[in-house]
């Protein structure tokens, strides 16, 4: 067999592959919720911070590839209606609140338009290196949505019931005191959750609750446990930052116990 027909078969069976599993990957398709913490020039390798000039490659790879970016408004209503999300359809979040989303995220974000929400706690609101009510709001007004990650951001099935309250009910009293805005959504910090802790969310008024790659629902079909999909600076390849957008990531990653 020559070289030509040999590529010919071998298209031909990438083909028809692609096509037999194509019902079986449809079901299968998650929108990726994406998860940032810093985004600073770091002299560290951290797995928890990307650089502003490679936030800048991530954000316009999503824009210029026809990505659409909706809110976690928008994603959790949708599941809990049954919702089929479109392919290419992503959520931007980050956790903890660090001062450098306001510096160098928050530019991009608006300049794209970009929706995104940002898990943040009162007890660090105002410290050195985190964001302070006055950067807060002013990224509010201009359409960043804001949610709990407790109020120190305690690891939650190690906290008894007095801290529970403490973390989950106090910071989304403060949260919605300060911002005049309802909190609808927690982030677990460390991504440590269990049921009596999400029942615990709903009685408190929560809408739902995002973890990171912990919990035994995949697909995201429970609006308190949903999975996200960690970027960092090591996410430079298009390759690399395509598979994570792709909507099939959460079918090869091994998840978590939730705690």
């Amino acid at each position: 067999m020559s070289a030509k027909k040999k590529i010919f078969f071998g298209l031909m069976v990438i083909a028809v592959a692609a096509f037999m599993v194509q019902p079986f990957l449809a079901e299968k398709y998650v929108v990726p919720v994406l998860m940032y913490h810093h985004v600073n020039y770091s002299r560290e390798s951290r797995s928890d911070t990307v650089s502003p000039e490679n936030f800048q490659r991530q954000m316009t790879f999503i824009k210029a590839y026809g990505y659409r970016v909706i809110s976690l408004d928008e994603f959790i209503g949708g599941i809990k209606n049954n919702r089929i999300f479109p392919k290419k359809t992503v959520v931007l979040t980050f956790d903890d609140g660090y001062e450098d989303n306001y510096t160098y995220a928050f530019p991009v974000l608006r300049r794209l338009n970009f929706p995104a929400t940002i898990f943040i706690s009162p007890g660090f609101i105002g410290r050195e290196g985190f964001l302070d009510w006055d950067e807060i709001k002013y990224m509010q007004d201009k359409g960043i949505q804001y949610g709990s990650h407790g109020m120190i951001q305690a690891y939650l099935p190690e906290q008894d019931e007095a801290h529970l309250i403490y973390e989950i009910r106090e910071s989304k009293r403060i949260l919605e005191k300060e911002l005049k805005h309802p909190i609808k959504y927690y982030a677990y910090p460390v991504g440590g959750f269990s049921r009596d802790i999400k029942d615990r969310l709903m009685r408190e008024g929560y809408e739902g609750a995002v973890a990171t790659n912990r919990g035994y629902d995949r697909y995201n079909k429970d609006v308190f446990e949903v999975n996200r999909v960690k970027f960092s600076d090591k996410d430079r390849s298009s390759v690399g930052i395509w598979m994570k957008l792709s909507g099939y990531y959460n079918l090869f990653r091994k998840l978590k116990k939730p705690y």
